[in-house]
């Protein structure tokens, strides 16, 4: 998400009077690839790209990709494909060793509906939001580059001669599985792929301390983008506890902030929300003594992680807060957390 709001922010320093703009998307991954399907990048005819869909390979192509769908006004498909050791060819030797395939797709301000207007309505959203896309049509439909945000998930607007009956049963398999998923259909005698795009919503973090050390927790909740908020005493926290957090609260206060299933928080406060993850610093005899205090058994929730974070031998508070930040992403994209070299297969399994 964080990604998205830079994408949003620079789309509105734009003065189309004497500029035009593209959108490029990832739409699908095959092997390795240092990104995966959503990511984006913004390119201005001016040459300015913001976001990225490599780890660099393939920026400066795509933007002349970007630039040449500005020219013609019309959306286009590249497949990049890194996978044999040609050294001539994109991405070979940078970590790109896969398949890649990208839609360029222009922008038009005067659309409130173009793609970046409607990622703007999802930014502060409390539920996963879901994009559809047509990433592969037969030349001169004019399909390629369509797309619609779906606002009712439970009754979809028809969408590209699909029906809402046609895709609600698509648009559920992809929030069942929380990941973007890739459907074909025939029309005219052709295949038209159509992506399904699953976007969570901002993580959120909340807090409960006013300790020095929250200063470097709420410093890495930041650089990743999410939303956090902070519940302790207003007179014992400094100025930059106010500056980054987005709420602060009072103890008596905490009951008031809002919980959705990408929610972590810190210390059992918040139990009785049943948040996707809570979290409690200090060794595992304070947890006893906590639940002893409380008469709960909160180990039995399963979303307790006590000692919270990655064991990874943290001890100042940057390192702990690294450590907690991390176990947060692995539960909630649902992973161990463990060592990549370690790992049997592909470091991304198949969107």
């Amino acid at each position: 998400m964080k990604e998205i709001r830079r994408i949003i922010q620079e789309y509105e320093q734009i003065d189309f009077s004497t500029e035009k703009a593209a959108l490029a998307s990832v739409v699908n991954v095959e092997e390795s690839s240092y990104r995966r399907i959503g990511a984006r990048m913004l390119v201005r005819s001016n040459g300015l790209w913001t976001g990225g869909i490599s780890g660099g390979c393939l920026e400066r192509d795509a933007l002349q990709r970007s630039q040449m769908a500005i020219f013609k006004n019309e959306a286009t498909r590249v497949l990049y494909d890194t996978m044999d050791d040609d050294e001539n060819q994109i991405g070979v030797g940078l970590g790109c060793n896969g398949r890649i395939e990208v839609v360029f797709t222009p922008l038009d301000p005067a659309d409130p509906n173009n793609e970046v207007t409607q990622l703007k309505r999802i930014i502060s959203a409390d539920q996963p939001a879901i994009m559809l896309k047509i990433i592969d049509a037969p030349d001169g439909s004019g399909l390629l580059g369509q797309h619609q945000l779906v606002e009712d998930p439970t009754h979809p607007a028809p969408f590209a001669g699909k029906t809402t009956e046609e895709l609600l049963p698509l648009i559920t398999e992809t929030l069942d599985k929380r990941k973007p998923r890739i459907f074909e259909f025939e029309e005219a005698g052709q295949t038209v792929k159509l992506l399904v795009e699953f976007i969570r919503p901002e993580t959120r973090l909340i807090i409960i301390g006013d300790n020095y050390d929250v200063v470097a927790m709420l410093g890495i909740a930041q650089e990743l983008g999410w939303e956090t908020y902070l519940v302790g005493k207003a007179k014992k926290m400094s100025k930059a506890m106010f500056e980054i957090a987005k709420r602060v609260v009072d103890y008596d206060e905490a009951d008031q902030l809002p919980v959705h299933d990408y929610t972590a928080v810190m210390l059992p406060l918040f139990a009785a929300k049943q948040p996707s993850y809570m979290g409690m610093l200090g060794p595992k005899k304070r947890l006893l003594k906590m639940q002893n205090d409380l008469g709960m058994d909160l180990e039995a929730m399963g979303i307790l992680h006590a000692p919270t974070g990655l064991e990874i031998g943290a001890e100042s508070p940057s390192e702990i807060a690294l450590s907690i930040a991390a176990e947060i992403v692995a539960v909630f994209r649902d992973k161990p957390g463990g060592l990549l070299k370690y790992k049997e297969g592909t470091i991304h399994e198949r969107d």
